[in-house]
């Protein structure tokens, strides 16, 4: 039994006084943070493997064997896995991402210990019984051919594959109908042999539970667990910038509507400048009425059905991006404002005001947000994920009070370069739209 790290800083937030992590002899990082009020326990967590570690011919490998993973282990079928679950009224699911494959569940905390035996032999033992993974096939191929005729999905993988060329990024996750098409049932036997172990595996879990009986738990279920042939997931390659602005349009037959995506690539989530980028993109398209993007497109023009930005910030220089659903003719006006309303973001600072409100709903929906198991794991998830110091959140309403309008504007002006945006459009055929 490995040493708990405990810390001593107090706070109504979860945080060095009340969160419990301990490293694993394998690899694995045990957070728990204890709700007596509940009587309920949340898990969540991730695998060091995700779609960077999909060969270039299977793209969506790495979400197809998160997927399958809960359609029969080697000791239960799938009707068998799901009946053990709902008998306790328990709940688990897996999901691919790009860096990670991602897990959650749910359950009594008197029936912890069945749902990490559960969780312990998915993870370990999957057996991707032939029909239940041509029966999921089926289902992420017309999961596909529904993407094609999504003009939102379309202008968000037009400007991937423009923001992101010759990077990792440009890939869907879920991958494409032909390398879908290609995986074997073998493919994934030997992702999971490959990719699935416990070095880098974080889990957390918040509720009614003890600490040291949490952190036990899981070491009599998961701390044996071991795999010499782990492969690393690889580094994200330097992304390169794009060079000068660019516009391109994908026409989908049967549309009545146009979906654009404008913008460029954003910070990571560990760039100094990240928290006065994100407030800043509060500002520009997120809050209130979806900030200026909303109030000057959408309320006064009248030219969008919604708009409003958003920006990635993850392990990797997400998307920072306005998204819009526009009537076709009013594509270009569209466009046109938006540039407009970036063009006055990256120039002139925000007002003290727009500033101070933004401050304000960020710091305020954070108790909002830990009211929950679910929210408090999340939370502590991601502190983990981009090692932000166990005391962030009570660190956090000072982090924010501290941007300035200085600071938002250099952050703005630092990636949001008007003549180097991309747009990205999906709508149908021009003459249909005449």
């Amino acid at each position: 039994m490995p040493p708990i790290q405990t810390f001593s800083n107090s706070g109504s937030v979860p945080g060095p006084d009340d969160v419990t992590r301990v490293e694993l002899p394998n690899g694995i990082t045990v957070l728990t943070r204890p709700n007596f009020y509940s009587p309920s326990v949340v898990i969540k967590g991730y695998l060091q493997t995700g779609a960077l570690c999909d060969p270039p011919e299977k793209l969506g490998l790495a979400d197809f064997v998160a997927t399958a993973l809960m359609r029969g282990t080697a000791k239960r079928e799938f009707q068998s896995l799901y009946d053990a679950l709902e008998s306790v009224g328990a709940s688990m699911g897996f999901s691919g991402a790009t860096h990670t494959t991602g897990f959650s569940a749910k359950s009594l905390a008197e029936d912890l210990d069945l749902l990490l035996e559960l969780f312990t032999e998915i993870l370990q033992y999957p057996a991707f019984p032939i029909d239940q993974v041509e029966r999921l096939r089926a289902q992420l191929m017309t999961s596909l051919a529904l993407r094609t005729q999504n003009t939102a999905a379309m202008a968000a993988m037009t400007f991937d594959n423009i923001v992101y060329k010759n990077h990792p990024y440009r890939f869907p996750e879920e991958g494409y109908p032909e390398t879908i098409q290609a995986i074997s049932v073998d493919d994934l036997i030997d992702f999971q042999k490959q990719h699935y172990g416990p070095r880098g595996m974080a889990i957390i879990i918040v509720g009614g539970i003890d600490p040291q009986e949490a952190v036990d738990k899981v070491t009599a279920a998961l701390g044996a667990w071991q795999n010499p042939d782990q492969i690393d997931i690889p580094e994200l390659p330097p992304l390169e910038p794009v060079k000068k602005g660019v516009t391109k349009r994908v026409e989908i037959a049967g549309k009545s509507q146009s979906d654009l995506v404008l913008g460029t690539a954003g910070p990571r989530r560990s760039a100094p400048e990240y928290m006065a980028a994100t407030i800043g993109n509060n500002i520009l398209g997120r809050f209130g009425l979806m900030g200026r993007i909303g109030d000057s497109v959408r309320e006064k023009a009248g030219l969008a059905y919604y708009a409003y930005s958003g920006m990635g910030g993850g392990l990797g220089p997400g998307p920072w991006t306005v998204a819009a659903g526009v009537d076709p003719n009013n594509e270009e006006k569209a466009i046109d404002l938006i540039r407009k309303e970036i063009e006055r973001f990256v120039s002139e600072p925000v007002s003290a005001e727009e500033l101070e409100n933004s401050q304000s709903s960020y710091i305020g929906r954070l108790p909002l947000s830990l009211e929950s198991n679910s929210g408090v794991a999340g939370a502590i998830l991601n502190i983990e994920r981009h090692q932000l110091g166990m005391d962030y959140l009570q660190r956090y309403p000072a982090i924010v009070s501290a941007v300035t309008r200085e600071q938002v504007l250099e952050a703005a002006a630092k990636y949001l370069k008007p003549n180097k945006l991309v747009a990205a459009v999906a709508g149908p055929p021009r003459e249909a739209s005449e």
